[in-house]
Order: structure tokens, then sequence, then C-alpha cells
């Protein structure tokens, strides 16, 4: 009997979807995208590879009409979703309910082109109300959100393929531009310029300790000397370092010898309350999740970063545990809010709750991603209830959108604030103080607080009970010094906040950029901030001379402008594309500014400024890393020199450091000096100088040592390799024993054999060489890259396979045995989790990854089928292994 064919994006989706469907359904997963723009030469179809448009995938010409192609990782699963809609009776399109979900239910309508019925399913959330709900009310593929998403697809196709080549050529190699991405880089490096260009200050004032007549003691602050306000932080010119001109009349500035002097004479005066002021507060609960605010907030609470927020907030979205995860609405159902407060009212008690339901409107322009708030799906199960079924950082997630959630419908925290002034007739100082009198949705939630109940109690100074006229004495007065502090660097959730602030992208997109921007290494992070690299510098400063509005927030805010208007039909594509690309209205286009002439040197250098005799000093950046250049003098940059941090006076230094090699001592044979350099590779040894164009002889350090520690007896073994062990008498080759890329090893001709953690390669004679040469050896340099496991992660829940994490030739990674996935820049090895893996793998699963044990069995069967095979069958056989002869000569001759 026939079925309806339901298709997701991704397999768990599908697993969860299934069981709330019957019989009468087939649930399969899309994986993701089935058809894009061509990513490699190979994916264009074979007539249209001699087309000057067909690498970027766009008819520029031709009214910018795309090339879609179907990749090779997904062609299996097109194939299989083909074959079971040839036994369907209907399709239901079941993507998510946002712009890309829409974008892919129309792209797998153009490549399976059902004969059947065909719906759209949408829903926020993975329940069987909710599936229930869409089966009773499908719609039709809304084309307006597909022209807005395929808009946006060609406009950052278009940018990036047009200019990342022109950074390759300028900069550096694989370099990326992006719509969104360059802007957000801009923001990163231009916060740190500020903090290049801030000028510290100092300022100083007194803390005292004061004790009541029923000897309850408080601190306070000097905050005010002879009536005039006494100089604090905001006083201060932040380029300068000097009080602002306002600020230099009213106020008392005190250095350390007057803070001194002030604390000493002061211990002896009688002091008297001048001052008590009570304000009652109350506090609102913040509204539910959207997409960016449960980033910052879970970077905030749990170190999460933007990709593992999305990652986890998506699986528990797949497996029907909140709503759609991918929204700019901060709206809830009334389904939802009577939910909310009904539990609210069971845990915490009816004066808990909010005297009518929280109705919250979302401030973003043109929210169009989801309808709803992200919160917990409509059974609202309490987090300890999932206790058993969810993952660790899954239950944490959960457990912050939970109570965010409740917290929304519950009542406001109530209390007083307090501020006591203490004066002896010339210096005041003040505290202040905070009650709380009524939780209300604290009970719940607190911002940036894992603990409710513990962080409430943090939130409580409680105060004395003073009157005004009330005598206190003095028991400590100390004299504090304070300096300002330059603007803080952008952290995953604050780069977040300001870029929704200024409406430059999407919350959906954000995890990705943030993701990209850290691995083409533009950013490094150092703790939790975000620190922009030269590299960073010199693509930003050569995307603002040449293509400034495609790098100002104010323009690609309005490009976002541009394709909602798309999305709600207020626009057409066309004429968009068409005005980006070839410029109008006054506006130079993207094709006009990527022909501009553009000085690769000037483009790679970064103005420092002048040294003490008026030297010009600038950073380069190379093909190799950043280095310091001043005249003919050049010195490389350490690794973890953040910008900011490069003065004219620690490149002074560094230039100095390196304005001459360091002599250790002279080869006791030649005569020559032996240097210590530190070049684009590294610390390594020199004997001798340049001459006659000769390269004298050089030797990188070996690991553990450094170029202050290296003696002259370290340098002289370095400089004896490769060293000879003598001749092998059956081959009549020289054996040699050296240091390499992969670390000691022994050579005889061609041939090369790692040395073992027990050998030394200066100790190792020829017997041992020998021995090493006559042991076989599989996979020939690949043996040094043997696999080591570093760590047992445990048992994969659905094939019960061992999990692993392994070292390999590219860094570590993790498998299952079926497929492999490496460790992303930034994840620690130490700290990776059985759960970390099993979203790795599953990652690398829906991307069509490899499977090198399938893989080798199916190629095997293949080969037996073919012999057995009729002529029909063999023939392509034949035609593939000549296509294979053709291709091994061309890559012999590449090499």
């Amino acid at each position: 009997m026939p079925k309806s064919l339901v298709i997701v994006e991704s397999p768990t989706k599908a697993r969860t979807i299934s069981k709330f469907l019957g019989k009468d359904f087939v649930v399969e997963s899309s994986i993701g995208h089935i058809r894009d723009l061509p990513k490699t030469a190979k994916e264009i179809p074979e007539k249209l590879q001699g087309e000057s448009w067909s690498r970027l995938g766009i008819n520029i010409e031709n009214g910018f009409e795309p090339l879609y192609v179907v990749p090779a990782d997904k062609k299996k699963q097109v194939t299989k979703l083909k074959s079971l809609l040839k036994d369907a009776d209907g399709l239901y399109l079941a993507t998510d309910e946002d712009r890309e979900g829409e974008s892919i239910s129309w792209h797998l309508c153009e490549v399976l082109k059902p004969k059947v019925p065909r719906k759209r399913l949408v829903f926020h959330e993975i329940t069987r109300e909710a599936i229930q709900q869409a089966l009773d009310n499908p719609r039709e593929i809304d084309e307006r959100l597909v022209q807005a998403q395929e808009t946006r697809r060609l406009v950052d196709r278009l940018y990036g393929y047009e200019i990342s080549p022109l950074l390759w050529k300028k900069i550096a190699p694989r370099l990326s531009a992006g719509r969104v991405q360059s802007v957000a880089v801009r923001v990163i490096v231009e916060r740190e310029r500020e903090r290049s260009r801030f000028v510290r200050s100092t300022y100083w004032d007194l803390t005292a300790t004061f004790q009541t007549k029923d000897d309850s003691t408080f601190d306070a602050t000097l905050v005010e000397l002879g009536g005039k306000r006494l100089a604090t932080g905001k006083d201060f010119d932040a380029k300068t370092g000097q009080l602002h001109e306002n600020a230099a009349k009213n106020v008392v500035l005190l250095n350390e010898t007057e803070a001194s002097e002030l604390s000493e004479r002061l211990q002896s005066t009688d002091w008297k309350t001048v001052k008590v002021e009570r304000k009652p507060y109350t506090t609102r609960p913040a509204p539910p999740f959207t997409t960016s605010t449960l980033q910052q907030e879970a970077n905030r609470k749990l170190r999460f970063s933007a990709r593992e927020t999305m990652r986890t907030a998506q699986r528990l979205y797949e497996n029907g545990h909140i709503t759609y995860m991918r929204t700019d609405s901060v709206t809830l159902s009334n389904e939802a809010i009577t939910r909310a407060r009904a539990v609210a009212s069971k845990l915490y008690g009816k004066d808990h709750l909010s005297p009518e339901p929280r109705r919250y409107k979302t401030k973003v322009k043109n929210a169009q991603e989801a309808h709803e708030a992200i919160r917990p799906s409509s059974e609202f199960h309490r987090p300890e209830e999932l206790r058993s079924s969810i993952g660790g950082n899954e239950l944490k997630l959960y457990e912050l959108v939970w109570k965010r959630t409740v917290a929304c419908q519950m009542a406001e925290a109530r209390g007083d604030r307090v501020v006591i002034q203490i004066g002896d007739g010339e210096a005041v100082f003040q505290t202040s103080g905070k009650t709380i009198d009524f939780p209300g949705f604290l009970r719940a939630y607190v911002e940036g607080a894992d603990d409710p109940q513990a962080e409430l109690a943090d939130k409580e100074t409680i105060l004395p009970d003073l009157k005004e006229g009330d005598a206190v004495d003095a028991k400590g007065l100390q004299a504090k010094d304070h300096t300002t502090l330059p603007p803080a660097r952008f952290t995953e959730a604050s780069l977040v906040k300001e870029l929704e602030a200024n409406g430059v992208g999407r919350p959906s997109t954000y995890a990705s950029i943030i993701d990209t921007i850290l691995r083409r290494e533009y950013v490094i992070k150092q703790g939790n901030a975000l620190v922009p690299t030269f590299v960073a510098y010199a693509v930003v400063q050569l995307l603002e001379r040449f293509f400034s509005n495609l790098v100002d927030v104010q323009f690609t805010a309005n490009m976002e402008d541009d394709l909602d208007a798309i999305s709600l039909g207020e626009k057409k594509a066309q004429p968009y594309l068409q005005k980006f690309y070839f410029g109008g209205d006054g506006t130079e286009g993207l094709s006009a500014l990527i022909n501009s002439e553009i000085d690769a040197r000037e483009s790679c250098t970064l103005y420092l400024g002048e040294d003490s005799q008026g030297r010009v000093i600038n950073v380069r950046v190379g093909r190799y890393g950043p280095y310091l250049e001043r005249g003919d003098e050049r010195s490389n940059l350490p690794d973890k020199l953040a910008p900011d941090e490069l003065t004219i006076e620690k490149a002074e230094e560094l230039l100095e450091s390196d304005s001459g090699p360091q002599t250790i001592g002279a080869d006791p044979e030649s005569g020559q000096p032996i240097y210590v350099k530190v070049g684009r590779y590294g610390p390594y040894v020199q004997l001798g100088d340049s001459s006659e164009g000769q390269k004298p002889k050089m030797k990188s350090l070996l690991p553990g040592m450094t170029p202050e520690e290296i003696t002259l007896e370290e340098a002289l073994k370095l400089l004896s390799l490769p060293r000879s062990l003598g001749t092998d008498s059956n081959t009549g080759d020289e054996v040699f024993a050296d240091f390499g890329r992969y670390g000691p090893y022994v050579k005889r001709g061609s041939a090369n054999r790692s040395l073992t953690e027990s050998d030394d390669v200066f100790g190792v004679d020829l017997n041992r060489a020998l021995e090493l040469f006559s042991q076989e050896v599989k996979g020939g340099w690949r043996a040094r890259l043997q696999r080591k496991v570093l760590k047992e992660l445990g048992e994969h829940p659905d094939s019960k396979a061992k999990v692993q994490l392994l070292s390999g030739r590219y860094g570590p990674y993790v498998t299952d045995g079926e497929f492999n996935a490496s460790l992303p820049r930034g994840d620690d090895p130490n700290e990776t989790t059985l759960e970390r893996a099993l979203t790795l793998l599953e990652e690398k699963a829906a991307s069509g990854g490899n499977r090198p044990k399938k893989k080798a069995k199916k190629k095997a069967k293949k080969k037996t089928a073919a012999k057995k095979a009729a002529p029909k069958k063999t023939a392509p056989k034949k035609t593939a292994k000549k296509k294979t002869a053709k291709r091994a000569p061309k890559k012999t001759t590449k090499k």
C-alpha cells in the first residue's frame, strides 16, 4: 500500500518525527542541503566548464542565473529519496521553518520533480500535537522566502568568490572574505585599535572601615573632599590620559603622596552619618530566549561557544525537547504561557506569579525566522526528569531554557537600595547596600548565575541601621590606587550582541561566522576574549581602502533590510543583484571595485610609528607570518603578541634584540663564528656568515632547546647533522642520522626509518640503523605517522562501537570505526568528552564523511562482482580503470 514520504534535514529529526507518525508515512532525511553552487571545478558540468562564469557558479550576464549542482557526497541520498518517492502517494516537506529550511524544500522539489501531491509542513516544536497540527494545516512553499534566501546565497557567493582571491594575491593564501564575516572582523579590529590608542591614567582614593556603637562594621570609599567630587575613571580622556576639561575644574585628583598624607590626617578625626537614603526598587524578569540571547547567556554561564550552543540546541530541538532554536522572536504562545505559569505556581507558589500573563514584543526589526521564542516543548519536562535521557551539555542548556521560560511569567523582585554617607566636615565616604524583600522570579532564574539561591545571597549587601547624625568610628583608612582600563575586548557573547544591535547578519548565522574567523586565524582566543591577529589588521586595512562600503556596518545592516524586503515581496531579487554587482544610483558595484589597482606591499604594511630617532617602524604581514620592519632591519613578532600590546617601545626592544645575531662561540675546526638566530620557522644555529652567495650551514633547535640556554657544545652537535654512520656493505650506500620535520631518523639512499624514543640521534650507530632498515615497514613514510590512541571515550549509544580519540598526521581526531572527525581548532584534546565526539561524528556523517572501513569492503565487493558480471557491466569498469591510469602520470608529473 502506498505511503506518504516525509523529508526532513537530519537523521535525528527523522527518527523523532517517525515516532509520532503512523504506518502510512515514511520519514527520511535529506542530510542538509542536497544542492548548492559548485565548490570545486570537478562539480561543474562538462558542457559548462569552458564558460567564463562557471567557476563562480552564477551567470552574471544572464540575470544572475545560478548554477546548482548535486555534490558527489549527496548523490547517493538523492537516489534514495527518488526511489522512495516512486512508491509514495504524497510528499511532505518538513524542513525547518526559516528561510534556509524553505530553500531546502524548494531545492528538493527542483531535484526530485515529484509527480505526486506535495505539501509543506511547518512546526516549531517536534511533539505529537505540533506534528498533527502541521499535517492538518499544510501549506505551499513560500516563494518569497525562497527568493530572499537564494539572493542571500548569491550575494555571499559574489562577495566571497570575487574578493577572497584578491586577499590571496595581496596578503596571504587561504584567507577569505564574507558579507558578514568581514564586518565582524572589522568590528573586532576597531575595538583593538581603540585599545591601542587608549592612554592609561592613575588616580587615588581612600577606603575606610567604620564601626557603629553596636560593633557592626562596614566599608566605605572616599567620594568627596572639600566640597568637590573625587575623580573617577570616567573623568579621564581615553586618548590623552588627562582629565576632561570640565572635570578638571570640578573634581579633586589625588596622587599617591597626597592620598597617603590625607589618610594619616583623617585617622584622628570625628565621624558621623551625614546622609541615609533608602529607595525601593523592582526588577523585571528577562524575556524568553532568542537565538542571540541564548548564545550570549550560554557563553556567560556555561562557557559554551556560539557553535557549541547551536549544536546542542539543535539536538534538543530534533529530539523534541525545545522549540525551534533559530528565532528572532520573544513571543510565547498562549499554551506556553499557561504551562509556564502552572509550573511556576506549583514549584514556587501563586504569590510568585505575575498578576497577569507577561507578553513580550520582539524589538528586532523584520523578525522573520520563527514565530515563537526558544522554550521547552509542550510537555515542559522539568530538567531532573530528563537527566537519564540527555547528555551533560544538553541538560545544562535545557535547564537554562526551562528556567528562563518559567521565570519570565513570575513576579518582579522587590527590595530596597540604601546609600549611607559618613563625613567629618571635609571628607565624605560613601557605601551602598541592597536588600531583597521579595525574590519573585529570582527564585527560578538569575542572569549570569548558575545557582539562583546562592546568587540571591550574593546580591544582598546588608548595612547597619543608621540614622543621620549617628556617630561612627574609623577603624582603618587605606590609600588605594586605580588605573583606567581600555575598552574590553569582545567575547563571543558580546560580539553577537554587537552584531545584532547593529542589524548585521542574522542570529542563526553568528555561530558559523565566529567559527570561520577563528578557523581562518583572523582572531585567536585569549581566555574568553577574541583577539585579532595582524593578518586581520591587514585584511581590514585593504577592505577599508578599496571596499569601504562592503565592510561598513550600516551598509551591511541595510543589506539585511533589503533581503527582508525581498522576503516580504516588497523588492525583487534580480534588480537588487544587478545593483549590488554592477552598481547604480551613484554607487559603484562589486565588479568595478574588484578591478581597482591594489598595491600588494602597501596592503601588507601596517604603520606602527616612529622610534626615538625618527625612523619609521612598520608591521609587515608576510607569507609566513607578521614581522617588524625598520629600514633593512627585520624582527619576527612573537606568536601570542596581541596588536594592542605592540607599542613603539616594545617594537624597538624586539628590533634591538634581533639587530645582530647572538654569537655563542666559534667552531674549533674552521674558526668560524656560531650564531643563534630566530627565523620564520623558529630558532636555529648557523655556522659562519654568507659569503660569495653561498648559504651557511643552519640547523633548527631540537624540541626543548631555547635560544637563551643553548650551549656551544649543543650547537656543535646540531651542526654535525646529518651525521655519517658508515656504509651499508650490501647496498654500498652511506647511512646518515639526522633530525627532520617528523623527528629523528636514519637515511640510506632514498630510504628513511624513524628512530624510536629510546634511540639518540647523536648516539645511534651503523648496526642499529641497519637493524631498523631490516624491519619491514608498511606504508613507507606513513609508518612514522601511525595512529596513536590518546583516549578511550566510551561506547557509541547506537552502534555500541568503541569511540576513541586518536592522533593523526593532521592532528587529533575522534573515530567510531566508521567515521573519522578531526577536532576543530580550539578544542582541547584533554577535555574531549564522549558527548563532544558523538557531535563531531554525527556532523561528519551528515556531511557524507569518510567511512574508511566500509569503503574498503564495498570496493572489494565491486571488484568481485565485476569479474562475474556480464560484458555490459564489465565495460564501465574498464573505462573507470583507464581514467585512473590517465590520472596517475599527471600526479607524478606534478610531484
